[in-house]
């Protein structure tokens, strides 16, 4: 039988004191061995309900729901014995486990709380609780109406003007809250002895370093805003190579689109290379400005369709898997659908999420970008914060030349439950 990993006494103590307080939440650095720890802490949480309400599990998407905690809980090198207590059908919205049907409910706008509105809950868990709508986690308190009803959540720093610090953690006692803070140094993994020790901190370090603000969260687990610069870790140096110099690739994941008439129209292309690293591939870009001839969204249309159907690599012919489009152009959408025969999925749009991810890609030197993609390569070094967003905890950019960066976000978070587990080395999970 896998026997589990041995626990730090700081994670011992967590999964001990998580039960004292309403609401417990895990925050940190990444590979901090938070959601690990906490899901110890939802196994047993799950064995004490006494079927007063229902048990909800809460993330951004089912498919995050899915990754991060159902196929977690799964794994019997992580819980030996419990995993196989963990039931579950992919696509579905609920699972059970301990015997205990357990809602799978995603949250990524303001609306997703109608999916709660009017439940009674014993016991929740949030996935990443920076991302989930201030409005929804206001309703799922509400929703805990029960005696011995509790809140259990993960997740990594964000703005210290966030919501989730300034009204919660800051307030803790009188919210009937503990929080635990994690950093990689508190991981069990990363210490003499562990797999992959200590010289992975060292890695993850020296990646982050040249970004002040990821540093800061990932690494440090500490609530920073976001000044200046957003990828301020690019170097084109190091990130940009020659389209000719691609290497192999596994699998042309997605296009990621941006539309526009008044501005620039980009189409990026994502690809999975043998060596595990994506690769933005290449690029349309149909410029909006005075020195060029606008085009009707048919004639778009139709550049755009033509563009698809061409060879992007230098060898091998693959075909985009899945295209992607911003969600707020539907009209254009349907018109590629009704006049090329195009269809398109709606993108993820979770903007601070989306920039995350390919911070973290850039910093780890998992994502490369061939000189080909004029447009992103261009409008890198001038993507910056929106000052009064921070004012407000949120990460937004000024939205000012960021047509291509908006494609390449698309495309990357829209993806990612195809290339999470494939990119980098094998992944360690707590």
């Amino acid at each position: 039988m896998t026997r589990p990993p041995a626990l730090s006494r700081k994670q011992r103590w967590s999964i001990a004191r998580a039960s004292s307080r309403k609401i417990a939440l895990w925050v940190g650095a990444v590979s901090a061995g938070k959601t690990m720890v906490s899901l110890f802490a939802l196994f047993i949480a799950i064995r004490h309900t006494r079927g007063r309400g229902l048990i909800v599990i809460v993330g951004k998407t089912l498919q995050t729901i899915e990754r991060n905690v159902i196929g977690e809980m799964q794994k019997p090198e992580l819980y030996g014995r419990l995993a196989k207590q963990v039931k579950h059908t992919t696509g579905s919205n609920t699972a059970v486990i301990l015997g205990r049907v357990v809602h799978l409910v995603g949250a990524n706008d303001a609306r997703s709380e109608e999916k709660i509105r009017g439940s009674t809950i014993e016991l929740a868990y949030v996935d990443e609780a920076t991302l989930v709508p201030e409005a929804f986690w206001a309703m799922l308190l509400t929703r805990l109406r029960v005696a011995g009803a509790r809140l259990l959540a993960t997740t990594n720093p964000g703005s210290s003007q966030h919501w989730l610090r300034v009204k919660y953690i800051l307030d803790a006692v009188a919210q009937n809250m503990i929080v635990f803070h994690f950093t990689m140094h508190d991981n069990p993994l990363y210490f003499e002895g562990g797999d992959p020790g200590p010289a992975y901190i060292a890695d993850m370090e020296a990646a982050f370093r040249k970004s002040k603000l990821f540093f800061d969260r990932f690494i440090r687990g500490l609530w920073t805003n976001a000044e200046g610069a957003i990828y301020d870790g690019w170097d084109p140096a190091e990130h940009v190579i020659a389209w000719e110099n691609l290497p192999p690739m596994y699998r042309l994941l997605g296009v990621g689109m941006d539309f526009g008439i008044q501005h620039a129209t980009s189409v990026v292309l994502l690809g999975l290379g043998y060596d595990r690293k994506l690769y933005l591939i290449d690029e349309l870009r149909i410029e909006a400005d005075a020195q060029t001839q606008r085009q009707s969204p048919s004639q778009q249309a139709k550049a755009i369709a033509v563009w698809l159907k061409a060879n992007h690599l230098p060898e091998g012919h693959l075909r985009p898997e899945l295209i992607f489009a911003d969600p707020a152009a539907a009209p254009f959408r349907q018109e590629l659908r009704e006049s090329e025969g195009v269809d398109t999925i709606a993108a993820d749009n979770a903007v601070a999420y989306g920039i995350g991810l390919i911070a973290s890609l850039l910093a780890r030197g998992l994502m490369k970008v061939t000189d080909r993609c004029t447009g992103v390569i261009k409008e890198m070094p001038d993507y910056r914060y929106d000052p009064k967003a921070t004012e407000k905890g949120l990460d937004e950019p000024i939205k000012v030349g960021d047509d291509s960066l908006d494609a390449f976000r698309y495309v990357v978070a829209s993806t990612e439950h195809e290339w999470r587990d494939e990119v980098g080395p094998r992944p360690h999970t707590f």
